[in-house]
């Protein structure tokens, strides 16, 4: 992989999503002397979560770092809140542990299921708390990058993913 192709494909002032961490913004492009090697690397800011991270450039794609979602995969993402929850009758720990990687795994539709799955309608049990915990961390993943492909801000992508929500309750 050329160093070239990944410059072309991440700039400066680009969101993009690290799998781990959700979107972030590239706020620069650095060289680092690493271990006597020179590095280029990319200086994401993840805002909400005050936190920086450098990955290296030719690292990126293989990662996961990817660009923001299209509209096509929010429509996409929003259609599968809309569906009936499908909540598997394993054990939690493995349901977490799935719940876990598709969270982490940066592809905003399995996020989606994950909202979906774990969302609880007000007339239904209580959530535990590491429930809610996934249910929140896949939420906030979710607003976030429906926001920054809207380009308008988190408190209207959260109303319109909680409307979806409670419409399908209905």
């Amino acid at each position: 992989m050329s160093k070239a192709k990944n410059n072309n494909e991440f700039r400066p002032n680009d969101f993009v999503v690290y799998p781990a961490h959700g979107v972030g913004k590239i706020v620069s492009i650095e060289e680092q002397e690493v271990a006597g090697m020179t590095l280029e690397l990319f200086v994401i800011s993840f805002e909400k979560d005050k936190m920086t991270l450098r990955v290296p450039t030719h690292k990126a794609t293989e990662v996961g770092m990817r660009s923001l979602s299209s509209p096509d995969i929010v429509s996409a993402a929003m259609k599968t809140l809309k569906g009936k929850a499908k909540v598997k009758k394993a054990m939690w720990s493995r349901r977490a542990q799935e719940y876990e990687q598709k969270i982490n795994s940066g592809d905003l539709i399995a996020i989606a299921e994950v909202v979906r799955d774990l969302h609880r309608a007000d007339d239904q049990r209580e959530q535990s708390y590491s429930e809610r915990q996934l249910y929140e961390a896949a939420l906030e993943r979710l607003t976030r990058e429906i926001a920054a492909v809207a380009g308008g801000d988190e408190q209207d992508a959260a109303r319109e993913i909680g409307d979806v929500l409670v419409s399908r309750a209905a």
